[in-house]
Order: C-alpha cells, then structure tokens, then sequence
C-alpha cells in the first residue's frame, strides 16, 4: 500500500469525524455515533480463525434463526466486549440471579477471558428475537441494558476483575430516576425495557429507545413514563421523551403529534449528527409490518423535536413500512445526509422484499434519491478515493446489502452487495409492481460496483440463486480499499473494491439462515464476524 493511500485514508477518518482525534475504539453498532462502520484501522487478512465464543448459549437448533445479536465493542487497548444471549437458568455461578444476558471481555490478541458483567435486562415484546445492544463510551466506559430501562456501566474496562469482583467504578443509571425505581422495582421490571441498542457520543452521553407498559407511574408526579427516547449524561442524569411527541415540532398548534406513533422503532440505534448536536431516531406503531413510521431529529441535549418526516415507499407512493423484525438504523454520512432503511409497501413483492435505503438532508426537509435496498440494512460509508473505478462527484459512496431473494416477486436469487453513489441515479433494474401498471420504474442510486454471492443456493426454479449476504451493518477497510462481508453460506469475505473481487474467504461454519449480524474490526486489524450465533476472530 502506498504511502499516499495511507494518507488519503487517515484524512477520510478524520473528516468522517469532523474533527474528533482519531479513535481506534469500535463503539459499538456500526462503530461509531453516525453508524459509519469505517474502521480506523487496516483489515488483517482472512487467514485463519484465531479464537471464537458463542454469543448465544441457548441458540435454538436447525432451522433459520431470527435472532439479532448484538454488535462487539472494541477498547483502544483490544479488549474485546461481547454481548451474550444466556437463556433462563445459564451460569448460576457467575450470574446467579441475572442470566439472560452478559458480556464477556475477552484480550483481542489471543481471546484470553477476562471477566463477565451479569444483566437483568429483558426483552421488550417482539418477533424476532431482538439484540442485546452495549455502547463502550469515550473508549473507558461500558455501557450495557438492564431491567427496568435500567443502565449499568463499568469503567476501567480493560484488564482482569479485581480481588473484590471488580475493578473501577460500576453502577446502575435510572433515566427516570433511581429512588423511583428503587421504590417499586419488580414492577418496572416488568413493566420497562429498553428496546433499542445504545449509542455513545464523544462526550459520553449515551441515547436509546424504550417501552414502556401503561400503569407503570415511574413518570413525573406518578404519572406514567410513555415509551420513547432516552438519554443518559455521563454522571447519570436522564431525561426522556415519548415517541408520538416527536412527530411534533410546532409549539402553537396543540395538540400536533400522530398518535399512530407509539415508539422507537424496535432494534434501530440512534444516530448523532457529525457535530453530534443533533440526534436522529426512527419511530413507528412499532408492529412486524407498521406503516406509520417517522424519521425525526431531537436536540442532542434536551431531546427537543427538532424535524420530522413521514416515510414513504418511492414506487407506490404509500407509507413506508418500518419492521420491528429490522435492526436498520440510521447513518449519518460526512455531509450530514442521512439514510434510513425501510420495507416496501404492500409488503413483500412489489421490491421482491428488498426494501428501500431512503435519503434525507440533514434538516429532514429534502427527499433525496434512494437505495434499491433498504431492509434490515444499515449503509456504510465508502471514501470516493476507495474505489479507484469511481469517476463521478462524490465525496464518499454508500455501501449497502443488495440481495434479491429467490421466489419473492421477480426476485431471481442473484443476492449481491453494492457500492452506490448517493448523487448519481440510474432506473431499477429490479422493480416488477405487482399492481398496474406494470414495469414502471423508479430512479435509484446509481451503482459503482456490485459483488455477487459466491455459494450456489441449488435452486431449480433459480438457476443463478446464491445464498444470501448477512450484514446487517458492514465494516469498510479504507486503507486496503475493502469491505468485510459474512454471508449465509458460512464463509466471511473481503471484498476488495480496486479488483471489484471476494479476494479473500475463509469457512467460518457449516452456514444458516439467520437475522442479519454486524462486522467490525480491530485495533490491531483483526476482522470480527458473527456465523450461526458464533463470534469469530480471524487475521493473518
């Protein structure tokens, strides 16, 4: 690699940054607060596996499996942060009274155990299974969900547990206050989950969604915390906001939010804007398949609507369908444009179930081209000067999943993953209405380049099928011009994008169908993909 790649990539990082000092932690979902996922590092190569740890200890067994497991967070220091799904009655000795979830800490370089934080935390009512989500905040402080809508956190995050069990400060954060929770904390832990994963900002605040059950009087005055969006300052202090009040932002008509809102969307991440003044969420009804979904933007400190846009499918002009079976979130690019992934309506086949990426300026008032894929997918950012084919004007380029699944609509099995211009437009190449009139097309994104699965699907109606691509969220290597994807036929890959090859691959399992998962890389370059509810370590 040349010195002025090298060069070209460190300055891309910076920007994305806005200025931040180059940090080479992993955060959390899709790395940082804008859901990048441009790691600060170069990729090791896909040599071997180095170590792997379940991160489902009650993983069910055959079939596909639509559970959403929740993102690694990476120190400064390569201590590697792990969420688990446990199951009732797992590990009464390191979680005696709290076995649904855990992290484990493991040392990056050689996958040395460290120590296990136990949570209470439970899941909000769902379809497919939703994440266990942790934020590791300003590199030092892990944040992870408990019960109640409860955060606990541990600093000194890096190193073994002390004599005492511990080592640094712990604690436990109540956003609608402690001594409220302590009063009447069996019902609330019923009564609230938070529902979303957790994002960190440079400052150490942390934001994420939450249900909230009626008849819970964990609000002012006794009167009930509504579900919504939260957050937590770094010495605990919390303030909310309820998810139909965010359809709102005009104080003289009263009242004037959409009562169809019920929630943050389920599984989808805050996003912060690139000076991190602003947060960006998604809400919803909060059902498999709710046609009432928002994306909106809150005072990053007071959590004040700010702007919010109704979601609509580009080819029928209906509303959009935001799945609580998705784990899209928001992704705030360099400009401060932001991308959301959605569900086409009617639902499935009018997009082969392929979804939408829809594309916003940053103030939610411009409705800009969007994706041909948008379903449980969250784009990554690509630096223009990381795909030498690239000829256009733009800055930096999407990447996003591109499958087009066998047997739904028009859909041919040809599952890809795509680089996409946010600035140029080419006609869908795969839209087939299933209402007249037919082969209307929409104008999309336009494609850079493209990569196709590389294992036969053996699909006798779909000659060409190959098994799909399975991120959710996709680290992108400037440094050596390449992405790291997984895919359901259990191999991880690098797709190089200068040779627009899968240069790389190594079997990691058997394969599964299963809900999408992230990738993330290390300090130290090595590469981190999730197969059939096994965390795997891989490089040189």
């Amino acid at each position: 690699m040349s010195l002025k790649t090298v060069l070209l990539s460190l300055a891309f990082v910076s920007a994305v940054s806005h200025g931040q000092s180059l940090t080479l932690a992993w955060s959390g979902y899709a790395h940082d607060p804008q859901h990048t996922a441009v790691s600060a590092t170069a990729a090791q190569a896909l040599n071997s596996v180095h170590w792997s740890t379940p991160v489902d200890l009650n993983a069910p067994v055959g079939g596909a499996l639509y559970i959403h497991y929740g993102s690694i967070s990476i120190t400064p220091a390569n201590t590697v942060l792990v969420p688990v799904k446990t199951g009732t009655g797992y590990n009464p000795a390191a979680c005696a009274s709290t076995d649904n979830f855990e992290v484990l800490a493991f040392v990056g370089a050689t996958g040395a155990p460290l120590y296990t934080l136990c949570s209470d935390y439970s899941l909000p009512a769902h379809n497919w299974t939703p994440p266990f989500g942790p934020a590791l905040s300003l590199g030092t402080r892990l944040y992870y969900p408990g019960a109640g809508g409860t955060v606990y956190y541990r600093d000194t995050v890096n190193g073994a547990l002390g004599s005492n069990g511990q080592s640094g400060a712990t604690g436990q954060y109540v956003f609608y206050g402690k001594s409220i929770y302590t009063a009447n904390q069996s019902a609330l832990n019923a009564a609230i989950q938070i529902s979303t994963p957790l994002t960190a900002d440079r400052s150490g605040n942390i934001f994420f969604g939450f249900i909230a059950a009626p008849g819970n009087g964990a609000g002012p005055g006794g009167t009930d915390l509504v579900s919504g969006i939260a957050r937590i300052g770094p010495s605990g202090v919390g303030t909310w906001r309820s998810a139909t009040s965010l359809t709102c932002n005009d104080p003289d008509v009263t009242p004037c939010n959409d009562p169809a809102v019920t929630q943050v969307a389920l599984n989808s991440a805050p996003a912060l804007s690139t000076a991190q003044n602003v947060v960006y969420v998604a809400v919803s009804g909060g059902t498999e398949f709710d046609a009432n979904g928002y994306l909106v933007s809150l005072n990053a400190t007071t959590l004040a609507p700010i702007a919010n846009v109704q979601l609509f499918d580009p080819s029928t002009g209906l509303r959009a369908i935001v799945s609580s079976d998705s784990s899209a979130a928001p992704m705030v690019g360099p400009d401060g444009d932001v991308y959301y992934g959605v569900l086409e309506n009617p639902c499935c086949n009018s997009h082969n179930n392929r979804g939408w990426m829809l594309h916003f300026n940053s103030a939610l008032s411009t409705l800009k081209t969007p994706g041909s894929f948008g379903w449980d997918n969250t784009a990554s950012v690509v630096p223009a000067s990381s795909v030498p084919s690239y000829a256009g004007t733009s800055s930096y380029l999407i990447l996003t999943k591109y499958n087009n699944y066998a047997g739904i609509g028009s859909g041919d099995g040809v599952n890809k993953i795509a680089v996409l211009d946010p600035r140029g437009t080419m006609p869908d190449e795969y839209y087939s209405p299933s209402s007249s009139p037919p082969n209307v097309q929409v104008t999309v994104m336009s494609e850079v380049i493209t990569v196709t699965g590389a294992t036969s699907a053996n699909s006798s109606s779909n000659p060409n099928a190959v098994y799909e691509w399975c991120v959710n969220t996709t680290a992108i290597d400037p440094f050596t011009k390449a992405a790291i994807i997984n895919s359901e036929d259990g191999v991880v890959y690098r797709w190089d994008f200068t040779s627009n090859t899968l240069l790389q691959r190594l079997t990691l399992t058997a394969g599964r169908g299963e809900a999408y998962t992230p990738t993330a890389i290390g300090p130290d370059g090595r590469v981190y993909a999730i197969n059939d509810s096994i965390l795997f370590s891989v490089g040189n």
